[in-house]
């Protein structure tokens, strides 16, 4: 059959013309079976045959008829025509090929299995076939006959190409996974490097994606991102490549394309994006995108440099205008840097590992009476070389680098350490916007506070107005569990975030730091002055404490003192000092 002489030939060697007159050395079989075994074949969805090679003829089962449905029977009648049927791009796969050669002895059968696909034309559809049987050899070795039994094998074909599918391409948008987007950008690179070529990584990143989950659900999201997906797709060239790399964030690969070419292709995805509105079934909704592009090999010798590198631009592109495109290029200035936060890393996670991070003691004082209210506890690290930095030198880098976590743990076991070795005193400490949600933070409060009994009441934690008012409600649960262990919650930087005094009831405050921007210059701006005393009068409305920040000169403080301000801190008062300056728990009244 040419399933045998076509697509795994066993003449071993010997051409067609020798296979098909050698001689057979077997009586043909008979063309007609017992009733019981066409009843079987019928129930399995089979048909048998029978191929003599050297006549080239096909006998088959009448259940041939509903296997090859639409195909002309005078086709399947010979070998040749049959092999006219097979479709030849990629279609023949065999399973089990033919037996080793001792074992094509005379008169022995060898079992074979081979799938293949068969058209009626060339605009029907595919029927996907899988033979299994034995051929068989004369004295010479030479293919003789076939008989076998084919099956319809559509079903698991389509179920197998299915599971292709879904272990390749992304379930929402149809485009490929992140995996496979992986491989053929390695396959690109290795390409454009063989051919000396060039081409263009895109990240495509949908702009403010969470916002339209909040307000119309993530079935509208997912709408969104599949409708972007289709219209990144019908402006890309046949070659191009297209996958979904995460939730906002699609792959682009445009082959052989210079940077020039890289602008043209982001404006023309950038405008399909951003210039129709995504019909969803809640209503129309408006989206951008924005883009980070990396041109390879050039400038990314691996998938893994590439994918970096465009997320990178990506986020710098969103970080500067959402909907604008970027392109990365190499920087000296970027490189330093990132080898200084290695350098700086490593010392903070050395110091902190060595007891190097210690705290610093700001007296803030009773503006009537200059006498000690608290103080505030400012993070210092000393350096291998004896230097000191200051919160404002560690803080920052801290907090970019995802160390501040780590860093506003050990203030706080510093701070309770100090607090329960001194009962008189009261400090403050400052947290980050991270360490505000911290789980491990609140375990490390919790455990120390019932080690501890009675620190909780002369704890004084300080959050800046800029995180008070990114989520008022969430800020407001971490007050509330303050107050519970007696702890008093203040706002830093008051003023610089414009947080309305409405805000500041719902949170619960008891203490409203006036940042020092506004304080340091009441002796010279009367625009300072206004606003710091409408400040305070309306925190003492509201029974809110009131500190300045940064008082510098003694008219500042009696301004300060005169309209009703509670505390002041500052270079008139005193800066931070590792010493600790009270002498026992009487040098400290309580702090109302």
């Amino acid at each position: 059959m040419t399933s045998i002489s076509p697509a795994a030939n066993p003449s071993s060697g010997a051409d067609a013309s020798q296979a098909v007159n050698a001689p057979a050395d077997r009586p043909q079989a008979p063309q007609v079976q017992a009733p019981q075994v066409s009843e079987i074949l019928a129930a399995l969805g089979r048909a048998a045959f029978v191929w003599d090679i050297a006549s080239d003829a096909i006998t088959w089962t009448d259940e041939a008829r509903s296997i090859f449905q639409d195909i002309d029977p005078a086709l399947l009648a010979t070998g040749a025509g049959f092999a006219s049927l097979i479709e030849p791009s990629g279609s023949i796969r065999a399973d089990i090929l033919l037996a080793t050669p001792p074992a094509r002895r005379h008169g022995e059968g060898v079992p074979y299995r081979i799938e293949y696909g068969v058209r009626a034309s060339a605009s029907a559809p595919m029927l996907w076939i899988e033979e299994s049987g034995c051929w068989f050899a004369d004295a010479d070795g030479k293919a003789v006959r076939a008989e076998g039994i084919v099956r319809l094998e559509n079903e698991r074909r389509a179920r197998d190409e299915q599971l292709i599918r879904l272990s390749r391409d992304d379930a929402l948008t149809g485009e490929l996974n992140r995996t496979h987007l992986t491989a053929a950008l390695a396959e690109a690179i290795e390409e454009a490097a063989r051919y000396r070529s060039s081409f263009a990584f895109m990240m495509v990143g949908i702009d403010h994606l969470a916002r339209i989950n909040d307000a119309f659900g993530f079935d509208v999201a997912d709408e969104v991102i599949g409708d972007v997906a289709r219209r990144i797709r019908a402006r890309l060239r046949s070659g191009d490549v297209l996958g979904r790399f995460s939730g906002n964030k699609f792959g682009v690969i445009l082959k052989n394309c210079t940077v020039d070419d890289m602008s043209v292709a982001a404006e023309r995805l950038l405008a399909g994006i951003r210039d129709e509105i995504v019909p969803t079934r809640s209503g129309p909704v408006s989206v951008t995108a924005s883009i980070g592009a990396v041109l390879a090999p050039r400038y990314a010798r691996n998938a893994d440099e590439a994918i970096n590198r465009a997320q990178e631009i990506l986020e710098a592109a969103k970080s500067r205008r959402s909907g604008s495109f970027a392109v990365w290029r190499p920087s000296v200035e970027r490189d330093a840097q990132r080898r200084i936060n290695i350098r700086v890393t490593d010392e903070i996670v050395t110091a902190l590992n060595e007891r190097r991070i210690v705290t610093a003691f700001e007296p803030v004082v009773d503006a009537r009476t200059r006498e000690p209210a608290f103080y505030e506890c400012l993070v210092r690290m000393h350096q291998q070389d004896g230097q000191v930095l200051l919160a404002p030198d560690v803080v920052p880098v801290a907090e970019k680098l995802g160390l501040i976590r780590l860093v506003d743990h050990r203030v706080l076991e510093l701070v309770i350490a100090e607090l329960a070795e001194a009962p008189g005193v009261r400090l403050s400490l400052n947290i980050s916007p991270e360490t505000t949600m911290d789980a491990d933070w609140w375990a490390a409060i919790e455990s120390l506070m019932g080690a501890h009994p009675g620190v909780a009441e002369r704890l004084i934690v300080e959050i800046t107005e800029t995180v008070a008012i990114q989520d008022i409600d969430d800020v407001r649960e971490f007050v509330t569990r303050l107050k519970t262990f007696g702890s008093r919650i203040a706002i830093d930087d008051f003023g610089a975030g414009y947080t309305s005094f409405r805000n500041l009831r719902k949170l619960g405050v008891d203490i409203v730091k006036i940042d020092g921007a506004f304080v340091q210059n009441l002796a010279r701006s009367s625009d300072d002055r206004a606003f710091v005393q409408t400040l305070i009068d309306l925190a003492r409305r509201l029974d809110i404490r009131t500190v300045a920040e940064w008082v510098q000169d003694e008219q500042s403080a009696v301004m300060l003192r005169d309209w009703g301000c509670d505390y002041i801190q500052g270079r008139l008062i005193g800066l931070a000092s590792p010493e600790r300056p009270w002498s026992g728990p009487e040098a400290i009244p309580a702090a109302r």
